[in-house]
């Protein structure tokens, strides 16, 4: 494991390959952390990729530099630590990966700063959010799917994640991806990450804000405008969907095409639910290999 200091975050991350390779960031989701791409990373690596696997804010090592940054996990704060990411580790032109929390952070990058990525492999399609339509009910389907979000909205709710991370997690992992059949050795792996001091204040700050129900970062508001726009991803990208994905069905992914106006495949993968690094490795790296020569 290594770190590095950007402005607002010490982050920790896993890298491997070598120093000179094609630079691929692969990017975990809530609740998860780098142990995502465990089958994903070392096939990169064998084919020359340099491959970095960063824990996201609130989850792991990475910590916060000062107590007064707001512990926000608002879309604009993910995509501007990896950007910093980049910017920190003089990366250009990089392929990302992300499902997701760090799906939306790749998508940003992708639709903000173009010039430092290479390609895109989106697993969930157009991750970033349209907080102004956030209020819009969706259909009842949906509804009963981000039940979790709901409960976070409230105090009950920041204290059961408090209290009961591991059970809840764990519980959406089983909900995400219904054919997964991960071990307990694995799940604790993971959720050793959700120990982090700040993993709680960031999460709950995150599905509240999408909603309206708590106030973001002041620092952040430029990139927030900037994403209420739903600006257009143009760089190189291919799109990884789940079959069986308990939070994002298929039929909302297949209306995400109109945001991207470059290269852009969309990919189903049978059996597999939310966490496809898991769950379908083989699909993720294939589709990191192929944006190699679309991109750099």
């Amino acid at each position: 494991m290594r770190t590095v200091r950007t402005p607002i975050l010490e982050i920790a991350y896993e890298e491997s390959g070598p120093a000179q390779g094609r630079p691929a960031i692969l990017l975990h989701g809530f609740p998860d952390d780098v142990h995502a791409y465990d089958r994903v990373a070392p096939p990169l690596e064998a084919t020359g990729w340099r491959v970095l696997v960063p824990y996201l804010r609130g989850y792991g090592p990475t910590r916060f530099l000062s107590p007064a940054t707001p512990r926000s996990g608002q879309q604009a704060a993910l995509g501007r630590d990896l950007a910093d990411f980049l910017e920190a580790l003089g990366l250009t032109h990089a392929v990302l990966a992300g499902y997701d929390w760090g799906g939306r952070a790749a998508c940003i990058v992708a639709a903000l700063w173009p010039q430092r990525v290479a390609g895109l492999v989106t697993m969930g399609g157009y991750n970033i959010q349209n907080i102004a339509m956030a209020a819009n009910p969706a259909s009842a389907a949906a509804e009963y799917r981000y039940w979790y979000q709901w409960y976070f909205h409230t105090a009950r709710g920041r204290a059961g994640l408090a209290t009961n991370r591991g059970p809840l997690c764990r519980l959406l992992w089983r909900l995400w991806s219904p054919n997964y059949r991960f071990d307990d050795a694995t799940y604790e792996e993971a959720a050793a990450s959700f120990d982090n001091p700040d993993f709680v204040d960031v999460v709950i700050q995150s599905y509240r804000h999408r909603h309206g129900a708590a106030p973001g970062d002041p620092a952040l508001e430029d990139i927030e405008a900037q994403l209420a726009q739903q600006p257009p991803i143009t760089v190189p990208t291919i799109s990884l969907q789940g079959e069986c994905d308990g939070v994002s069905p298929r039929d909302v992914v297949d209306r995400h095409a109109g945001h991207f106006t470059g290269f852009y495949q969309q990919r189903v993968i049978p059996i597999a639910g939310h966490f496809l690094p898991r769950e379908a490795p083989e699909a993720v790296i294939q589709a990191i290999c192929e944006l190699e020569g679309k991109g750099f």
